[in-house]
């Protein structure tokens, strides 16, 4: 029986190719959507006004809720409560310094403990034995951040996952309110907290939000910490902190399953979703629509390219369809 979701009702398009050897080996089917700074769509691929789970790609929209609701986090900080961080010292060090203002310890997170995603990091904590934390874990700046936020608010924070908590409720509002649509379902994030499922049309109408608020105002002090301290955000090497570095004024945040947004400060806005949750073509993808929209950078050539490997030597790419 198929179940209700993104997978089973979909109609979706060819966005990406795999070619090897001059023979296409694989395909990538998802949807797409590229919005004009009015917001009038561009482009749309598949079915860019499906429910998806935007998984980690809400963030942003959720720093923003929080921001609204009157937490005082700015530049580093804000960045790394809207980050997929990498696990790097400095960002473990981040993550602790929010909860010091909040006067808690790291021992109160409640993300899924794991460890840093950086290879060299993650060898290192294996190295020392030291076993998966919650601190570790790329969500657990927005779970501090979450934390303060309830500090501020005299809310609870035993339970401050819960859908039904003044917080999770008030985040839900405010994505809804960005998207311009309501919220199509709530799910459990892979680090506990709810995920909100959109449309990737409604995703990319709050990214353009974002990228187009006012410099005091919440979305306009997110869209800054992002495209300030975009390391914060991802960490070094990252694909995302790549392309934030590549193109001035850009806000982007990817997402688990292959979800992609990205925003220009005129309000130019994307979103991406690979059905079958592959990450090999989403960045390919996400410069291709860019690009439709007018966005180019030199930057963007190294993420538009993904080698197909013989023996060890580039024999192929990845090559972007229908867009």
């Amino acid at each position: 029986m198929r179940r209700p979701g993104y997978a089973a009702a979909v109609n979706h398009a060819v966005l990406a190719q795999v070619v090897r050897s001059g023979f296409v080996e694989s395909v990538h089917h998802g949807s797409a959507v590229a919005l004009a700074a009015d917001g009038t769509q561009v482009l749309a691929a598949g079915d860019p006004e499906a429910a998806i789970m935007p998984r980690s790609s809400n963030k942003p929209l959720q720093v923003v809720g929080m921001l609204r609701a009157g937490l005082d986090l700015r530049g580093a900080d804000l960045a790394l409560a809207a980050a997929s961080h990498s696990g790097e010292r400095y960002h473990l060090d981040g993550v602790r310094r929010l909860l010091a203002r909040a006067g808690l310890s790291p021992e109160v997170l409640q993300n899924t403990p794991d460890l840093p995603l950086d290879p060299q990091e993650r060898v290192a904590w294996q190295f020392a034995g030291r076993p998966a934390s919650a601190l570790a874990q790329n969500c657990s700046g927005k779970h501090a951040a979450m934390l303060l936020c309830c500090v501020e608010n005299g809310w609870s924070i035993a339970d401050y996952r819960d859908p039904a908590h003044p917080l999770q409720r008030h985040l839900a509002d405010t994505v809804a309110e960005l998207a311009g649509e309501p919220v199509a379902a709530t799910g459990v994030d892979g680090c506990g907290a709810p995920v909100l499922a959109l449309s990737l049309l409604g995703l990319a109408r709050a990214f353009a939000r974002v990228a187009t608020g006012s410099a005091q105002a919440p979305e306009g002090r997110t869209a800054d910490a992002i495209r300030r301290h975009p390391e914060w955000l991802g960490g070094t090497g990252r694909g995302v902190t790549v392309l934030l570095r590549s193109v001035v004024g850009l806000i982007a945040k990817d997402g688990a399953e292959s979800v992609y947004a990205a925003a220009m400060p005129d309000g130019r806005a994307v979103a991406v979703k690979i059905a079958d949750g592959g990450e090999r073509p989403v960045l390919p993808v996400v410069v291709a629509l860019l690009r439709r929209l007018g966005v180019d950078s030199e930057g963007l050539d190294e993420l538009s390219r993904v080698p197909v490997l013989g023996h060890g030597e580039p024999v192929g790419h990845v090559e972007v369809v229908g867009i």
